[in-house]
């Protein structure tokens, strides 16, 4: 496996894509104008210095394949190098119009194509080394050349000015290579600006993510030794006041209450465990909701909810059993359920790819002015939140490879839509297997 993988070629990065759009856009010009020449020796009897004229094309198709075989490295491009790419082609096309009639070659103008790329995909320094030699080889090629003595004359007692149809000619091949070729270099530009950008959002939420950890873990060491002594008192007031039957059962409830963050705590030591990260548990779907609504209950006893499992005719699939998902969904719960007096609506569906939850409260909703903030940073909805619930709820679920996303229902409130991978149940597979 790992030789078979060495050897797939590695994604080019955007100056390689570009570079490669580059070989594209010269071996369509460089053939335009070998059938341009083939046709101006044929048909019109152009007088050319052939061997001259040919070594030039040839010399290109070789720059063309030396770029391909370029392409398959594995180093980056550079810009430096690109610039290079585009001195060689303009090398190219000044050789070439200097043996074709030079500046009054009607194909003249398509100098102007290498410096819509440059300035497309370089710095400005690159594109205006281009630009100085665009303009210091034009005046040149006014001056010395190669004259084509058909061209001028076919240009002036033709009936059909041939000078003009190699200007259309040219105008059509430019354009066209602008409108595709060149639209594409900056798109990856832009592309690459805005994968770079989310780059960064994800760095920085990473580095909220890290200190909000790093300050979790010492709160949790800091909580096992009041936890440990409530837990101790609450015994002995049961012992107590056991005639007293309503504080019995608040105490035990309190009791209930300690014993689960005692529990969660402990969780989070165990699920910090590398081998646990590696290997991690899996569940079928509905035990893990079942088991994350029975723990609901315990810390919202006050909470009511409906749920309407979707009848899927499709095998129930597994999910990883990770506490931070768990914490997650339990947070999307509790602030559905601080939304609204009214019962949470609750709806599991699944494919063989994804499950689907959505949770749907009949709160005021989400104003629109911060609807697509929410998850992004420490932003809250309620008047004494912080907005690390939601915050850390998205971190986690798209670690996980999931989304999260809300919107205002229809019918009123707030839905949130989750969606996260599952695994491929193996209860069939093992049933046929006993068979």
């Amino acid at each position: 496996m790992p030789a078979n993988y060495s050897t797939q070629p590695l994604p080019l990065s955007t100056p390689g894509r570009n570079l490669l759009r580059l070989t594209l856009v010269r071996g369509i010009t460089w053939t335009g104008f070998l059938g341009g020449i083939i046709f101006g020796l044929e048909v019109l009897n152009f007088q050319l210095q052939v061997v001259a004229v040919f070594s030039v094309i040839l010399a290109m198709a070789l720059v063309n394949l030396l770029t391909w075989w370029r392409l398959s490295w594995p180093g980056p491009v550079t810009d430096t190098e690109y610039l290079l790419h585009l001195l060689a082609d303009l090398l190219g096309l000044s050789l070439l119009f200097y043996f074709t009639g030079g500046a009054n070659n009607p194909f003249i103008s398509y100098f102007l194509v290498p410096l819509t790329i440059s300035a497309a995909t370089l710095p400005w320094r690159s594109t205006w080394i281009i630009a100085a030699y665009i303009l210091f080889a034009y005046p040149l090629l006014m001056l010395f050349h190669q004259p084509v003595p058909q061209l001028e004359h076919l240009a002036e007692t033709s009936e059909l000015n041939v000078h003009l149809l190699g200007r259309w000619a040219n105008f059509v091949l430019s354009t066209s290579l602008i409108s595709v070729f060149i639209f594409k270099m900056a798109q990856s530009l832009r592309q690459r600006d805005a994968d770079l950008s989310q780059t960064r959002e994800h760095s920085l939420r990473d580095e909220q993510i890290i200190a909000v950890a790093t300050q979790a873990a010492g709160t949790a060491h800091e909580l096992g030794t009041p936890l440990s002594t409530m837990a101790v008192i609450l015994k002995e007031l049961s012992n107590e006041y056991t005639s007293d039957k309503e504080l019995s059962a608040d105490l035990d409830l309190l009791r209930k209450q300690v014993d689960t963050c005692k529990v969660t705590l402990q969780s989070l030591v165990s699920n910090a465990d590398r081998s646990r990260l590696l290997n991690p548990d899996c569940k079928p779907l509905k035990c893990f909701l079942k088991q994350l609504l029975e723990h609901w209950e315990v810390l919202r006893p006050d909470v009511r909810y409906c749920i309407d499992w979707s009848d899927n005719s499709q095998d129930e699939p597994r999910i990883c059993n990770d506490i931070t998902l768990q914490q997650a969904l339990i947070n999307l719960l509790n602030n559905a359920a601080d939304a609204s007096d009214e019962p949470v609506t609750i709806v599991i569906d699944w494919t063989k790819q994804e499950a689907q939850i959505d949770i749907h409260d009949q709160g005021p909703g989400i104003p629109m002015e911060i609807a697509e903030r929410l998850g992004q940073t420490f932003l809250s909805t309620k008047s004494k939140g912080l907005g690390l619930g939601l915050f850390l709820t998205h971190a986690t679920i798209n670690r996980l490879g999931g989304t999260v996303h809300l919107y205002n229902h229809k019918h009123g409130g707030t839905l949130t839509e989750v969606r996260f991978p599952v695994k491929a149940t193996v209860a069939k597979k093992s049933v046929a297997a006993k068979n």
